[in-house]
């Protein structure tokens, strides 16, 4: 009985350090960029997006077509970060394994 109290308490400490592990990836940011650096986006690492520049040279009011595209490549490359990001933060609890639900 006394290995599954110890055991239990292990379990209850990781689950701990998850949380907090999860909380903090709120603090971390990542940044996606498209067209050379010239749309910017940074988000955290719960995929919420934080910030959007763009840069004067990529505004062409004869093509809004290309700047959309950018904003959406570099939201994209943002988030698809913020995965990896949340990714590697939680494999530290999981040993690398997917665990649904979790992040």
């Amino acid at each position: 009985m006394n290995n599954m109290n110890q055991m239990m308490r292990q379990v209850k400490k990781m689950q701990e350090q998850m949380l907090k592990a999860q909380e903090e990836l709120g603090n971390k940011t990542v940044e996606g960029t498209a067209g050379g650096g010239v749309v910017s986006v940074t988000a955290n690492g719960h995929k919420k997006v934080l910030n959007i520049t763009i840069k004067p040279e990529a505004v062409d009011p004869e093509d809004v077509e290309m700047l959309q595209d950018l904003v959406l490549t570099a939201v994209n490359d943002a988030l698809s970060k913020a995965d990896e990001l949340a990714n590697a933060d939680m494999s530290k609890f999981t040993g690398g394994l997917k665990i649904p639900g979790l992040f």
